[in-house]
C-alpha cells in the first residue's frame, strides 16, 4: 500500500512539471520576443536617425562645400583687393611724387615769378624815377608860363602844344618855345648822367603829330620836320646831349593818324597839333604798369 501511494505521488508531481516549464519557454519566448521586437524597433528608430543624420551630415558637407567655395571667392576677392590696393598705392605714390614735383615747379615758378616782378618793378620804378627827374627838371619852366601848352599825361609822356614851338603851317622854332626846349634838353642831360638809368632806355622818341586838316602826305612831312626840329634845337641848345647820349634819341612823325581828341571843333584839332616826347624802356610790357601808376600821380601844374 505504502508502494503505490509512492507512485501515486510520483505521477502527480510529473505531471504538475510539465505545464509549469511551457510557462517559462513561453514566458521566455515572450521575452525573448519582446526584446527582439524592441531591438527591431530600436535599429528601426536608429536607422531613421541614422538616414537623418545621413541626410543631415551631407546637408552639412554641402554647407561646408559652399562655404569652401565663398572662402575661396572670399579669398579670391581679397586678393584682388590686395593687388588693386597695392596697385592704388602705387598710383598714391605715384601721384605724391608727381605733386612734388609740381609743388617744386611752382616753388620754382614762384622764385622766378617774384624775381621777375621784382624786376618788372624796380623797371616800373626807375621809369618813373626818370619822369619825376624830368619833371622836375622842367616843372619850374611850366609854372613860370601859366598855360604853357606843356604838360606831361597820363601815359608819362610830355605833351607840348604845337603853339608854343611853331608859328601856323612852319616848323622852325619860335622864340618863346627855345627856352622851354633848352630846359628840357638840360632835363634830359642831367638824368641820363646816370648809368643805370641810361642802361634801361631804350629810345627816347621825339613825336611829331599834325590835326587831319591838309593832305596825308603834307601832314606827314610837317609832323616829320617840326620832330626833327625839336630833336635838332635840342642837340644844339644842350651840346653834351647830342655828343655823349645822341644815341638814345629818335624821331617820328605820325601825321594825323594818332589823335588825343575825337572831334572837329577847333579845342580839338588844337590838341591833336602837338610834339610828344616818350621815353621807352627796353621792356616795353612794363608800359602798362607805369601807365596805371602815372594815372594815380598828380598832373604838373595842378598842386
Amino acid at each position: 500500500m505504502r508502494r503505490r501511494q509512492r507512485v501515486l505521488l510520483t505521477d502527480e508531481g510529473t505531471e504538475n512539471f510539465w505545464p509549469s516549464f511551457t510557462d517559462l519557454i513561453s514566458t521566455i519566448s515572450m521575452i525573448l520576443f519582446v526584446l527582439v521586437l524592441l531591438a527591431y524597433i530600436q535599429n528601426l528608430i536608429a536607422g531613421k536617425q541614422l538616414v537623418a543624420m545621413r541626410a543631415e551630415l551631407a546637408d552639412s558637407m554641402q554647407r561646408i562645400a559652399a562655404s569652401r567655395s565663398q572662402l575661396e571667392q572670399s579669398q579670391l576677392r581679397l586678393r584682388a583687393l590686395s593687388a588693386e590696393i597695392a596697385a592704388g598705392q602705387e598710383q598714391l605714390a605715384a601721384s605724391r611724387a608727381q605733386i612734388e614735383a609740381q609743388q617744386a615747379t611752382v616753388a620754382e615758378s614762384n622764385r622766378e615769378l617774384n624775381a621777375l616782378r621784382s624786376k618788372v618793378q624796380g623797371i616800373a620804378v626807375l621809369r618813373v624815377d626818370v619822369l619825376q627827374k624830368v619833371k622836375q627838371s622842367i616843372d619850374a619852366q611850366l609854372r613860370a608860363k601859366s598855360g604853357s601848352g606843356a604838360r606831361i599825361a597820363d601815359n608819362g609822356n610830355i605833351m607840348i602844344d604845337d603853339s608854343l614851338l611853331f608859328e601856323t603851317d612852319a616848323y622852325s622854332i619860335r622864340s618863346s618855345g627855345k627856352a622851354f626846349l633848352g630846359a628840357l634838353a638840360k632835363a634830359f642831360s642831367n638824368v641820363l648822367t646816370d648809368p643805370d638809368v641810361r642802361k634801361n632806355i631804350d629810345v627816347i622818341l621825339v613825336q611829331g603829330h599834325t590835326d587831319e586838316r591838309g593832305t596825308i602826305e603834307y601832314n606827314r612831312e610837317l609832323s616829320a620836320k617840326r620832330a626833327n626840329a625839336v630833336l635838332n634845337y635840342m642837340f644844339h641848345s644842350e651840346a653834351s646831349l647830342a655828343r655823349e647820349y645822341g644815341e638814345y634819341f629818335a624821331s617820328s612823325a605820325y601825321s594825323e593818324f594818332r589823335p588825343v581828341e575825337q572831334g572837329k571843333t577847333e579845342a580839338a584839332l588844337q590838341q591833336n597839333r602837338r610834339i610828344e616826347i616818350s621815353v621807352v624802356l627796353k621792356d616795353a610790357g612794363i608800359r602798362s604798369v607805369i601807365d596805371e601808376y602815372m594815372k594815380n600821380q598828380v598832373p604838373i601844374g595842378s598842386q
